[in-house]
């Protein structure tokens, strides 16, 4: 039986245009062509998923690439096709590569008779025969705990630092890092230490889920420029509210840097009339045509380092390294003018 010397990728429909950018960065790595395994992923009149793979990937190691992002439900269930056809095709390890997962913020129960849908997610995961699970910034670090196997969670943090410091070079000494609520401290602050910044917070209640009453800024953010930092946006009322907030609290500007860009509903119109000079997201969610036309919206690739993660994994070695601004730096070679 022959084995292919190469990791071979599979994707799903949610994102193309990322599964493409990762198989291109690992064929410069690699110094051959790597290309994604030819199938077809389709739907039947009633919506069932179809998915026929036209390669043998018998004793192959396989990485499906599919975040579980909008449709979470149609986008989830590709994958767990997907794993499913490659399982009974004999494929000898098959690892989820799932930029953005879906699901992730149902991960305890907030009040009697609710959900914890993101554990209910990780093991249908783990039942369709995906034996590790490569992500992005998990909204809970704890879901990693949620699954049976191997779970290694990247981080933005590090891309987004070398982007800050090309972007607001010669002023770095005016820049105050900013954390949109209490809970997303912990990786404000880790972004913050990256580029020696102080940390400020923005103390925010909520009535009900996606109205917020009451937002208060904890730390003088007087003449700074102001950098927003959250794993995700979905409508962008808060990130928005936030930044109007820092203005009248006396910042010289605002700008957002956001790991997951959602971007449902009136995101794109809130942030295109708001106060915020800036949001930076990546590539996770394949961004629609609204999204990449709006002037002050920035899109960071996540291919690089996704394609040295994978690289990682398959060649047995650490995916760890890849937190820290000196190996990335050549990953991305010149991206940020480094």
């Amino acid at each position: 039986m022959s084995i292919s010397p190469e990791p071979k990728l599979i994707s799903g429909n949610a994102n193309l245009p990322l599964a493409n950018a990762i198989t291109r960065r690992m064929s410069m790595h690699r110094g051959t062509r790597i290309g994604l395994v030819d199938a077809r992923v389709e739907r039947f009149n009633d919506q069932e998923v179809f998915v026929e793979v036209f390669e043998n990937v018998r004793g192959e190691d396989m990485f499906i690439i599919q975040p579980t992002s909008n449709p979470a439900n149609d986008n989830l269930m590709e994958l767990l096709i997907m794993a499913d056809a490659l399982r009974r095709s004999s494929a000898k390890r098959i690892t989820a590569v799932i930029p953005y997962f879906g699901y992730a913020r149902q991960d305890r129960r907030t009040k009697a008779r609710t959900p914890i849908s993101a554990k209910l997610v990780a093991n249908m995961i783990v039942e369709a025969g995906i034996e590790r699970v490569l992500t992005m910034d998990l909204h809970a670090a704890q879901i990693q705990g949620f699954f049976d196997i191997p779970v290694d969670n990247l981080y933005a943090s590090p891309v987004f630092a070398l982007d800050i410091q090309t972007q607001f070079k010669g002023d770095m000494e005016d820049v105050m890092i900013v954390s949109p609520d209490v809970g997303g401290v912990a990786r404000a602050r880790e972004l913050a230490k990256r580029i020696n910044a102080p940390l400020s917070i923005v103390d925010k209640r909520r009535e009900r889920a996606g109205e917020v009453s009451e937002m208060t800024v904890i730390g003088e953010v007087t003449d700074k420029i102001c950098i927003i930092v959250d794993d995700m946006c979905d409508t962008a009322g808060t990130m928005c509210k936030a930044a109007e907030l820092l203005l009248e609290n006396g910042a010289r500007e605002v700008h957002a840097y956001v790991t997951h860009g959602v971007l449902s509903g009136p995101a794109v119109e809130r942030i295109t009339n708001s106060k915020l000079k800036s949001m930076v997201i990546t590539d996770t969610i394949a961004a629609p045509e609204p999204v990449r036309n709006t002037p002050n919206i920035r899109i960071l690739p996540t291919a690089p380092v996704f394609a040295q993660a994978i690289l990682n994994i398959w060649n047995g070695t650490s995916v760890s390294s890849l937190f820290e601004i000196p190996t990335l730096e050549p990953i991305y070679e010149g991206q940020f003018g480094t």
